[in-house]
C-alpha cells in the first residue's frame, strides 16, 4: 500500500517554518517544495526505508532515514542547523522534478538571507531588491509604486500574510513599508500568474511575516543616519510573538544640510510597525493574527509651488491552517486594510485639495490537494466588501483672497466575489502543464467575467527550459494618480458607469545555466491593456467614476535578460530590459496614442556582493534608466478680470508625455563589518547613498509666477553617506 509522506520544514532554533526548502527521497524521483505555511507533502510513496533529504538556502542540508509502514502516512517535523555559508545547496534530480512541475514563468523568490545583504542608506529594503530586477521600475528615485513590465502601480496585488496593502512603500522610494526584520519570505510574480490571485492586470507581490522564535526571546535594535529600527520576538503558549517598528528622522538630517533656496530639499518622514501571534494548536492545526500599521508625511515649498501629503496604512489579517490528511492541506484567512491619504497645496495661485480612503473587508479559503506526485490541485472562494471615499477642493486665490472654489465627493460602497481552480501536472520527466480559471463577480456593476490561465514548461536539455504563459485578467480598482506626482494614489472601484480593467498576458521564456552558479534567463512578453484609465484633470464635480477618468486601451511589450551568480565569494546579477508602453483615449492628446508619464525605454541593473571573510562585506548597485516622460508646452495665455490687480498665466500643453527627462542613473556603495560588542552581534553598516551626487530631476514644472514663465526642475537627492548599527541580543 502506498503512503504519504508529509509535515513541516523549519530552524532548528526559532522554529520559524521555512518557505520553499526542497525536500526530496533519495535514489527516487520524488520530491516537494514547501508552501507559504512551511508545509510538504509527496504522496504515493511506496512501504520500505528511505533517505529524506531536505535543503534550503543558507542552510546546511538536512538527511534523515525514515520507514514507510504499510499503514501509509508519516508526518514529520524537519529541524534545519543554518549555515554561515550562501549557496551550498545540494542539488538533486528530485529537485530538478519539482521544479519542473511548478513551472514558474515570471515568478522570482528572493531568499531572506540573500536579501539581507542589498542595503541603501544603511536599511536592507524589499523595494530597492525589487527594482534591481529588470522589468520592475519606478517613475523616479522618489516613486512609491512600482511599475512592471508596463503596468501601473494600481495594477500590482501586494499581500501581507493574506492582507492587501495599498500603499507598500514610504515616500522616498528607496524605502520599502516593508521592515525587513519582520518578513520572512518575498514572492514576486512579474506577470502570467496563477488562477489563486486576482483582481490586478499586471503583477503579484506575496510577503509573509515571521511567526516568531519559539525558543527564547531574542531583539534586534539598529540605528543609522536616516532611521533607527527595533524588534523582539519570543515564546508565548504553544507558539510565537513578533513585533518591530522602525522611524526615519531623514526630514532633520536634510534640515542641517545647505540647501539651495531655487532647488531646495523636501521634507519627509515616516514610521511602521508590524507585529504578529502565532499558536499551535495540535498537529493539524496553527493560528495566527498579524498587524500593520504605516504612516508618511511630505512637504516641499519653493517659488511658485507648496504642497503637502499625508498616507497610511492599517491592516490586520487572522489565518487557520488546518491539514484535513497527509494530502489535503488547508487555509482561512480573515483580513481588513484601510488606506488613507491627504493631499493640499498651492501651484501658482491655483489651490488643491485631495483625501481619499479605502476600507477592505476580505475572507478566502484555500483547498491544496497533492493528489499524485504528478498533480498538484488547488482551488478556494475570496469575497470582498469595500468602502471607498473621495473629496476634492479646487481652486484660486489663496486664503486671503481664496477667489473660486469647488468641491466633488464620492462614497461608494461594494463587494466581490471570486471562485478559483488550478492543477499543476507533470506529463512527463520534460513536460509540465498548469491550467487555472477564475470567475469574478461585482455586484454593484452586475458584472461576472472569467478568468482562464495556462502555463507550459519544457526541458530541451539538462541545462536549458522553454516556458510560456498565457492569461486573462480583470480588475476592479482604479488608480487616480496627479500627474506630478505620481505616489499619491487615490483609489476607486469599478462603479456601473465604466467598464472592468482587463489584460491579456502573452509569455516567453528561456530558462539557461550556462556555467557552473550561473543562471541567465530571457522573458519575451506582450500585455494588451483594455479599459485603462487616465485622470480628468480639470474635473471638480465628479458624482460616478466616469467622471473622474478617462477610459482607453493600450499595450505593453518588451524583452528582459537576466545573468545571475548565486555561489562564490563574489555574487549577483545583471539585469537589463527593454520596453515599450503605450496607451490611447479618445478625449486625452486628440485622441493620438501616446506613452505613458512612466514608460522607460532602457533599464540596466548591476548588483554585487564581495565577502571578504567572516567579519567584511562589500557591496555595490548601479541602475541606469530612460529619462520619465513629462508634457511640454507650446505657447502662453494672459488674462484677468475687471478689478482683479493681478492675472492669470497659463500655458498650453504639447503632446501628452510627449518629452522626455534626462536619463537617470545611480551608483551605490556599501560595506558591512561584523564584530561583538560585550559578547553580543554587532554588525556595522557604511553606506554611500548617490556616489557621484547626481541629483536627478524628479519632475518639470512651468512657474506662471514670473513675466515670462520659467521651466523649473525640482531634484531629488544628492549624495548621502550614512552609518548604522544593529546590534542583536
Amino acid at each position: 500500500m502506498d503512503g504519504v509522506v508529509s509535515g513541516f520544514v523549519q530552524d532548528s532554533i526559532t522554529k520559524e517554518t521555512l518557505v520553499g526548502a526542497t525536500v526530496s527521497l533519495v535514489g527516487t524521483r520524488l520530491g516537494s517544495i514547501t508552501n507559504k505555511s512551511g508545509f510538504f507533502s509527496i504522496p504515493k510513496v511506496a512501504t520500505g526505508k528511505y533517505t529524506l533529504r531536505v535543503s534550503y538556502v543558507s542552510y546546511k542540508t538536512n538527511e534523515l532515514p525514515i520507514v514507510v509502514e504499510e499503514t501509509g502516512s508519516l508526518s514529520l517535523r524537519v529541524l534545519m542547523v543554518a549555515s554561515s555559508v550562501m549557496g551550498n545547496e545540494v542539488t538533486v534530480q528530485a529537485d530538478r522534478i519539482d521544479e519542473r512541475r511548478q513551472i514558474n514563468v515570471s515568478r522570482v523568490n528572493i531568499p531572506m538571507a540573500q536579501l539581507s545583504q542589498i542595503r541603501i542608506g544603511g536599511e536592507a529594503d524589499i523595494f530597492r531588491a525589487l527594482q534591481m530586477l529588470p522589468g520592475v521600475l519606478t517613475s523616479s528615485q522618489i516613486s512609491s509604486g512600482l511599475y512592471i513590465r508596463g503596468g501601473s502601480p494600481d495594477q500590482n496585488l501586494v499581500l501581507l500574510d493574506g492582507m492587501t496593502v495599498y500603499n507598500p512603500t514610504h515616500l522616498f522610494g528607496f524605502i520599502s513599508a516593508f521592515n525587513n526584520d519582520a518578513v520572512k519570505d518575498v514572492e514576486l510574480l512579474k506577470g502570467g500568474f496563477p488562477a489563486e490571485y486576482g483582481g490586478r492586470m499586471s503583477a503579484v507581490l506575496n510577503v509573509t511575516q515571521k511567526d516568531g522564535n519559539q525558543d527564547h526571546v531574542e531583539g534586534l535594535v539598529g540605528v543609522g543616519l536616516i532611521s533607527s529600527r527595533a524588534s523582539a520576538q519570543g515564546p508565548i503558549g504553544n507558539g510565537s510573538w513578533f513585533i518591530g517598528g522602525r522611524r526615519t528622522y531623514l526630514d532633520l538630517l536634510l534640515g542641517l544640510l545647505p540647501s539651495d533656496p531655487e532647488s531646495p530639499f523636501p521634507s519627509f518622514n515616516f514610521y511602521d510597525v508590524n507585529a504578529k501571534i502565532t499558536q499551535n494548536f495540535g498537529p493539524y492545526d496553527k493560528v495566527s493574527i498579524s498587524g500593520f500599521l504605516t504612516s508618511d508625511a511630505l512637504g516641499l515649498e519653493q517659488p511658485g509651488l507648496l504642497f503637502e501629503i499625508g498616507i497610511g496604512n492599517k491592516a490586520t489579517s487572522a489565518r487557520w491552517s488546518h491539514i484535513f490528511s497527509p494530502d489535503l492541506f488547508s487555509v482561512f484567512t480573515v483580513s481588513a486594510s484601510n488606506y488613507r491619504n491627504g493631499f493640499n497645496g498651492n501651484n501658482s495661485g491655483f489651490r488643491f485639495e485631495i483625501s481619499n480612503s479605502i476600507t477592505d473587508y476580505t475572507i478566502k479559503s484555500e483547498l491544496e490537494w497533492f493528489a499524485t506526485n504528478k498533480l498538484t490541485i488547488k482551488g478556494g472562494y475570496e469575497g470582498n466588501l469595500f468602502n471607498f471615499t473621495y473629496a476634492q477642493t479646487t481652486g484660486s486665490g489663496d486664503e486671503s483672497s481664496p477667489g473660486q472654489s469647488s468641491t466633488s465627493l464620492l462614497n461608494i460602497w461594494d463587494n466581490l466575489h471570486n471562485l478559483f481552480a488550478q492543477g499543476n501536472y507533470l506529463a512527463t520527466e520534460d513536460v509540465s502543464v498548469q491550467f487555472g480559471l477564475r470567475s469574478n463577480y461585482w455586484s454593484k456593476s452586475n458584472l461576472l467575467t472569467f478568468d482562464p490561465r495556462a502555463a507550459v514548461r519544457v526541458q530541451l536539455t539538462e541545462d536549458i527550459a522553454i516556458k510560456g504563459a498565457w492569461g486573462i485578467f480583470h480588475q476592479y480598482l482604479r488608480l487616480a494618480a496627479a500627474p506630478d506626482f505620481s505616489f499619491f494614489d487615490t483609489w476607486l472601484p469599478t462603479d456601473n458607469t465604466v467598464p472592468a480593467g482587463r489584460s491579456d498576458h502573452y509569455i516567453f521564456a528561456i530558462e539557461t545555466k550556462p556555467w557552473d552558479g550561473f543562471n541567465f534567463n530571457v522573458d519575451v512578453y506582450y500585455k494588451s491593456l483594455f479599459n485603462i484609465n487616465e485622470l480628468r484633470q480639470n474635473q471638480t464635480r465628479a458624482s460616478s467614476v466616469a467622471e473622474v477618468f478617462y477610459v482607453g486601451n493600450g499595450h505593453a511589450y518588451g524583452l528582459e535578460f537576466f545573468l545571475q551568480k548565486k555561489m562564490g565569494k563574489l555574487t549577483g546579477w545583471i539585469g537589463y530590459g527593454l520596453g515599450w508602453v503605450n496607451a490611447r483615449f479618445d478625449s486625452v492628446n486628440r485622441g493620438e496614442e501616446f506613452r505613458p508619464k512612466y514608460d522607460r525605454r532602457h533599464d540596466v541593473k548591476v548588483n554585487a556582493l564581495f565577502t571578504l571573510d567572516e567579519r567584511w562585506d562589500l557591496g555595490a548597485s548601479f541602475i541606469f534608466q530612460s529619462g520619465q516622460s513629462y508634457t511640454g508646452a507650446t505657447s502662453q495665455l494672459m488674462g484677468g478680470a475687471p478689478g482683479w490687480d493681478g492675472g492669470l498665466v497659463m500655458v498650453n500643453p504639447s503632446q501628452r508625455w510627449g518629452l522626455r527627462l534626462p536619463a537617470s542613473h545611480q551608483l551605490n556603495l556599501n560595506v558591512n563589518y561584523k564584530t561583538t560588542i560585550f559578547d553580543l552581534p554587532l554588525r556595522i553598516f557604511l553606506d554611500i547613498y548617490n556616489v557621484y551626487s547626481r541629483r536627478d530631476i524628479w519632475f518639470r514644472y512651468y512657474d506662471t509666477t514670473k513675466p515670462l514663465p520659467e521651466v523649473t526642475d525640482v531634484r531629488l537627492l544628492p549624495i548621502l553617506p550614512t552609518i548604522s548599527f544593529e546590534l542583536k541580543f
